[in-house]
């Protein structure tokens, strides 16, 4: 957004926001300025928390967990003992 603003637009707006308040006021400014930004950030945090928090509570009710669920368990593995043999490591004679 601001990826256009060199050193020298910076320094003008400095300079308009000196001339408009003054050198006693800009602290005063600034601090104001940044409890603004972070009450804005803490409404945001909270008006988020506010949409999520309900879906979220409703998904985590509408779904059973895993282990409890025998459908979503994967079913065992099915061998036969000529598979497992298969499977076994082999001897080597000698």
């Amino acid at each position: 957004m601001f990826s256009n603003l060199g050193l020298p637009e910076i320094l003008i707006i400095l300079l308009i926001v000196l001339l408009l308040f003054g050198a006693k006021r800009i602290p005063e400014v600034a601090g104001s300025l940044g409890k603004g930004i972070n009450e804005f950030k803490r409404n945001m945090t909270d008006a988020q928390r506010a949409i999520t928090d309900p879906i979220r509570d409703e998904m985590n009710r509408s779904v059973p967990p895993a282990d409890q669920d025998p459908s979503l368990r994967p079913p065992a593995p099915k061998t036969t003992a000529e598979e497992d043999q298969a499977r076994a490591p082999k001897r080597l004679i000698g």
